[in-house]
């Protein structure tokens, strides 16, 4: 759990995955001679902020997104979200402006229409378009890790851990993802032009619901607000099935990812997301069971052999 700690600690909202990329690509170089394959590294500025790790001849690609939701600042110290963030009054927040670090703390209020504004309560004005992200707490014990930004440094954990023993394969790290959207287009069009790739897995974090509880193996997701081909979906099921690994059926009326940005680009990728699920999203609490974390790694090694 040391590296997804790290992960949970680096500051990377969405626009500003800057900080994440350059550890990961210090990570890769320091640690993939130790992998089974040595990968091909796709980076640099016709991909962003983006990394693309292409191993062997490969028909399947994992998309893990590096960005987390946040806040901006604008004017007199209020703020401005990144994505959908749902911390409370109170939570304590981390930037840094042209004089320094910062730690402060959220403040909302309600407007005359019943809205709530949010400020960042600080001993001087903070500069403007200044990035602000939760202070992170990362707790572990027998059954759960908790931290802010599970959703999706956890994504991206799985996906390292993938690919130590990757043989053929792609592994995307993508960004934008929780406000929008942006760079799937462009991957898209490269994994499908480039490596005849056209099917994908989203390696993400889901909610725990009713339907969706802890301890029950990784979910499977048969829709969101989009929808996957069904033919693709029943061959992942299948495929499930076969291996062994516990896993639920995820059927949701809201939410998105990268696999919906890869639905509406004009590449014919299939695309499914599968991952554990976590209470208090988006928030500085996330929590994830680990007996479903240890399903999503197994179910990845498993489909990423037979897709």
């Amino acid at each position: 759990m040391k590296l997804l700690k790290q992960l949970c600690e680096i500051h990377a909202p969405a626009g500003s995955e800057y900080k994440m990329t350059e550890f990961l690509l210090d990570y890769i170089n320091k640690n993939q001679t130790d992998w089974k394959v040595q990968p091909q590294i796709i980076s640099g500025e016709d991909f962003q902020d983006c990394i693309i790790l292409v191993f062997g001849k490969p028909t399947t690609a994992i998309f893990a997104h590096m960005d987390s939701v946040g806040y901006t600042t604008g004017y007199k110290n209020n703020l401005i979200k990144i994505g959908g963030p749902s911390a409370k009054k109170g939570a304590k927040l981390v930037g840094e402006d042209s004089q320094g670090k910062i730690e402060c703390t959220l403040n909302s209020t309600e407007d005359e229409h019943q809205f709530l504004t949010y400020s960042a309560e600080y001993d001087r004005e903070i500069d403007r378009g200044t990035t602000f992200t939760y202070l992170p707490n990362f707790r572990e014990d027998d059954k759960y890790v908790q931290c802010c930004y599970m959703d999706n440094r956890l994504g991206m954990w799985n996906a390292i851990k993938i690919a130590k023993t990757l043989e053929h394969g792609v592994i995307v790290f993508s960004a934008w993802e929780e406000h929008g959207g942006g760079s799937v287009g462009y991957l898209a069009r490269y994994l499908y032009e480039q490596l005849n790739v056209k099917q994908a897995l989203i390696s993400d974090i889901t909610w725990a619901t009713e339907g969706i509880p802890h301890n029950k193996g990784v979910a499977i997701s048969m829709r969101d607000s989009g929808i996957p081909r069904r033919t693709y979906l029943n061959r992942i099921i299948e495929l499930a099935n076969k291996s062994k690994v516990s896993y639920q059926l995820e059927v949701e009326s809201a939410g998105g990812s990268d696999g919906n940005a890869l639905q509406r680009s004009p590449y014919p990728l299939d695309w499914c997301f599968i991952g554990a699920p976590e209470d208090n999203v988006h928030s500085p609490d996330e929590k994830v069971h680990k007996k479903d974390i240890e399903a999503m790694v197994n179910l990845y090694q498993y489909l990423m052999k037979y897709l």
